[in-house]
């Protein structure tokens, strides 16, 4: 053999290029024969999956609001806890060492300065900071007994949007894609938008696809210009021109695979032709001047500038387009008390930036007729605690894993339905819980999936969003 090809050929390339090694035989043990095709052919986009029941909902549009919301100060009112504000707390509220982020015994309960008052035929109760909201009261399902099981930010996260507390797991978004695929032909199927100061912890651990193929991956767009980078072509680049050089790294990507059968290559594929019709596809869905000025002024939204409200429009824009799973993220809810996080105006601030949106975006989903099949979730990852939390003589809150508020409209879910009761201080959720696991159990039925049936069989087990928990939580459901 010619010495020269010899020292050429390293041990790293002989063991990635040689099928029959022991790297290729575990790969194809942890991966499956068929999910290897699978990933190779594309098939993971169009989803992998039959549904194991009728579908009432074909697509997801969720409202991530980042940093965990009081429910004291906006869904939950309590006459007990405004009659006992200052007092110390029972100690039966620390019934650990660490039962909370910050606070410990002694610390004292907290009443709330907001006025509530009851709305639309299901009389829900609703702070003065949600006048938007409260009109589509009648609308949506209000869950006012959550319960997750992790009460630091970047792990409750995770745990709301992929079932675990740490990263590595596939997101929501992920795993609807895999189980249903996208109607999008030139746009992703799983869109995330950002708005706020900063982006959410956990990052993008939180719409990583996790173990499933990376082509099913959240997409993060711009909420302004270019949706993605990066995305234009360089000056002097002729659409021929570009699709010559996309057409030929394809061949040699899929040459590639065919010697090494890696379904990363197959993805590598899939993005390629993605950004190049994205390319026309992208700058028509950012145009927000083609709305009627009737309905940017229903959002509030205000073209070129990003905000909130604009990511509300383009996630009615993107479903329309096919897209099938669209996240909102909205920094900062974590008011633990201080000049600039609290509950006084940093809050009502935070709420006029998300409450007309909201509605809007409801409202206008539903004229449209699209409200029926789309699910459409408000939240945070956990709530606050019904004691207070002062820094620097400013009363905010801690996180509370017990019981928070969470709404989900359309969808199939039962309209103007109030589920669940707190005790008198807003602790414990005392009839009608429903945990993280269960939401997604439920979530997933709505969309024609069995959530003990939808696994992806990783390092010799298989997977689900709800790991080995949760039920389907029928009276959420018309």
């Amino acid at each position: 053999m010619n010495p020269a090809a010899l020292r050429a050929t390293t041990r790293r390339h002989f063991f990635g290029d040689c099928r029959v090694g022991l790297g290729a035989l575990a790969l194809g043990q942890l991966l499956g024969d068929a999910q290897t095709a699978g990933a190779a052919t594309g098939a993971q986009i169009s989803g992998a999956n039959a549904p194991h029941c009728p579908a009432r909902a074909k697509r997801v549009i969720y409202l991530f609001m980042a940093g965990a919301p009081s429910q004291f100060e906006l869904f939950d009112y309590k006459p007990e806890l405004q009659k006992h504000d200052g007092e110390p707390a029972p100690d039966a509220f620390f019934p650990k060492e660490k039962s909370f982020a910050f606070i410990g015994k002694g610390a004292k309960l907290l009443g709330t300065q907001r006025k509530f008052a009851k709305h639309g035929a299901c009389g829900v109760e609703l702070s003065e900071l949600l006048p938007h909201m409260a009109t589509i009261a009648d609308d949506a399902c209000w869950i006012k007994s959550m319960k997750t099981d992790v009460f630091n930010h970047g792990p409750a996260k995770l745990f709301m949007n992929t079932g675990f507390q740490a990263p590595g797991r596939p997101s929501f978004g992920s795993w609807v894609i895999y189980g249903i695929g996208s109607e999008a032909e030139d746009l992703p199927g799983f869109v995330v938008l950002q708005s706020g100061p900063r982006g959410p912890r956990a990052g993008n651990s939180l719409w990583s696809s996790g173990f499933l193929p990376t082509n099913l991956q959240g997409v993060p767009f711009r909420g302004t210009g270019d949706a993605i980078l990066n995305l234009r072509s360089p000056e002097g680049w002729s659409p021929a021109r570009q699709r010559e050089f996309v057409d030929l790294t394809n061949q040699l990507n899929r040459e590639r695979l065919q010697l090494t059968g890696d379904p990363e290559i197959a993805t590598r594929i899939n993005a390629y032709e993605m950004a190049f019709r994205m390319q026309t596809s992208a700058p028509e869905l950012m145009e927000l001047a083609d709305e009627p000025a009737h309905v940017l002024a229903a959002y509030g939204a205000e073209p070129g500038q990003a905000s909130f409200a604009n990511n509300c429009l383009l996630a009615r824009r993107l479903i329309e387009r096919g897209v099938r799973f669209v996240q909102l993220y909205h920094t900062d809810w974590d008011d633990h008390g201080g000049p600039n996080e609290n509950l006084g105006e940093p809050l009502a601030r935070r709420c006029r930036q998300i409450d007309q949106p909201c509605a809007a975006l409801v409202k206008d989903l539903k004229v449209r007729g699209l409200l029926e099949d789309t699910i459409v979730i408000w939240g945070g990852e956990f709530g606050r605690t019904p004691m207070g939390e002062v820094r620097e003589g400013i009363p905010g809150r801690d996180h509370h894993v017990e019981a928070f508020t969470i709404w989900v409209a359309g969808g199939g879910f039962k309209p103007g339905h109030i589920q669940g009761v707190t005790d008198d201080f807003g602790y414990f959720a005392v009839d009608g819980q429903v945990h993280v696991h269960d939401l997604h159990a439920t979530l997933l039925h709505q969309l024609g999936f069995d959530h003990k049936q939808l696994t992806y069989r990783f390092q010799g087990r298989d997977h689900r969003l709800t790991d080995v928990h949760g039920a389907v939580r029928h009276e959420l459901l018309s």
